[in-house]
């Protein structure tokens, strides 16, 4: 039997996602809305039939450079012409060249050594496990509603993960809690200084080699912690000699309105992973980190294609484009005209507007008076705002992740801001069936 909403796309479209629904393992699905795309330009994909829509996701935020950008496109070309091998059983200059250009953009400390792997789930796997397996210090600090990948350690520390019973919990690390300003503890303690005192309870005990750290919280509702936040932890790992290591899947290169979002802080960290727009599409993560760390045991973290030459060439590329056109600035300059204006909105539905840069959260809730999270109103609202051209998804139940393409144009902005107007109104008028949602419920 079809999902709700399938009459409503065009003919062709609902065949194609009739075809993944018979084809493709479930188990790897997330869906919104009935989605599908034959191809996209810039900050604009192109739905099977024709049909466009602005998008406001960058596929959540991996398309950080939109898509079809031509330096992107002639890295891939050139690269593909003539590769030198799949991987890095053997050298590849491009490889090699893209671990120099990471040590070079990424502050740290000592020597230093890069892992390059195939998404972020992997960088922040490995990076994990090479905590553990060179440290005495087995255990880990990790945040409730954390994502930080989907296989392995990574997946056991994502309390994402943990609080859906996707995945057993690790043993062997701490849970503590995200500091959200926008819903403090009630019983008015102050959010920041409760979450660095779970830190330092967990640290005080002597046997944590690492705290991982996203300095949004990004799939646990884009919660943009307190400031403070990073440097408190940053200084509770020079006193507790514990490994800090950040996240930068999602949140980094550029989108933050700086190269890095650990920079919002000016922390300095052990270990950065990084994923998505890094291959703008293509397969490619990365982990920086201390050469005692990475650099044994030897093929402890070997995927037969990570470092191949095509990939690599488009990390470059990605890298030099980042720095070359400004997109950190960009992005700071489209992100504040994207929050003033949902602001200008004025929505009553609309609790809490808040991101640096292009990596953004909206909040929707029952009213302002209880800020009661609304999951359902926010599910409502995508769909709808699907419908009328913009693609844009839900995080953390009932907060919109806006996260367009670095390159999006204040036109596109203007255009997108009007349109999710739009879908809140309509979403709030009961327009959006029941039965509809039911058959799109994200997370």
């Amino acid at each position: 039997m079809d999902p709700a909403g399938l009459d409503s796309i065009a003919p062709a479209a609902a065949a194609l996602y009739r075809r993944d629904l018979a084809a493709v393992a479930g188990i790897e699905k997330l869906r919104f809305f009935p989605l599908a795309v034959e191809s996209g330009h810039g900050s604009t994909l192109v739905e099977v039939g024709g049909r466009e829509l602005i998008d406001l996701s960058a596929t959540w935020t991996a398309s950080g450079l939109g898509h079809g950008h031509p330096r992107i496109t002639a890295a891939i070309t050139k690269a593909a012409m003539a590769p030198g091998g799949a991987g890095l059983t053997a050298v590849n200059p491009d490889a090699v060249g893209l671990a120099e250009d990471l040590l070079a953009l990424v502050p740290g400390k000592g020597e230093r050594r890069v892992y390059l792997g195939h998404a972020g789930s992997d960088s922040c796997d490995v990076a994990l496990r090479a905590v553990r397996y060179n440290s005495a210090r087995k255990k880990i600090v990790a945040f409730k509603e954390s994502y930080h990948g989907g296989i392995g350690l990574a997946m056991a520390t994502s309390g994402l993960h943990v609080s859906t019973g996707a995945v057993t919990p690790d043993a062997n690390t701490v849970f503590v809690d995200y500091p959200n300003p926008f819903r403090p503890p009630a019983n008015g303690e102050d959010a920041l200084a409760r979450t660095l005192g779970q830190i330092e309870a967990a640290f005080a005990v002597g046997d944590v080699g690492c705290i991982m750290v996203e300095p949004m919280l990004a799939d646990g509702g884009m919660v943009l912690p307190p400031a403070g936040f990073l440097k408190g932890i940053e200084a509770l790992c020079q006193r507790y000699e514990v490994l800090f290591a950040v996240d930068e899947v999602k949140v980094g290169l550029g989108r933050p309105g700086l190269l890095h979002a650990f920079q919002l802080e000016g922390v300095i960290p052990d270990i950065v992973c990084f994923g998505k727009v890094l291959g703008n599409g293509l397969p490619v993560s990365a982990a920086v980190g201390p050469a005692a760390l990475f650099d044994k045991p030897k093929a402890a973290a070997l995927l037969t294609t990570v470092g191949n030459p095509i990939c690599a060439a488009v990390g470059r590329e990605v890298l030099r484009v980042l720095v070359e056109e400004d997109l950190a600035n960009r992005a700071a300059r489209a992100g504040e005209r994207l929050r003033a204006g949902f602001r200008a909105f004025n929505h009553p539905r609309i609790g809490d507007v808040r991101g640096h840069g292009l990596a953004n959260g909206v909040e929707l809730v029952t009213d302002r008076d209880s800020n009661t999270p609304d999951p359902d109103f926010a599910a409502a609202v995508i769909y709808r705002a699907f419908e009328l051209g913009v693609c844009v998804y839900q995080v953390g139940g009932n907060t919109l992740e806006v996260t367009p393409p670095l390159v999006i144009t204040d036109e596109e902005i203007d255009r997108s801001l009007e349109i999710l107007h739009q879908a809140m109104e309509d979403a709030a008028a009961g327009k959006v069936p029941a039965e509809v949602l039911a058959s799109y419920r994200g997370w």
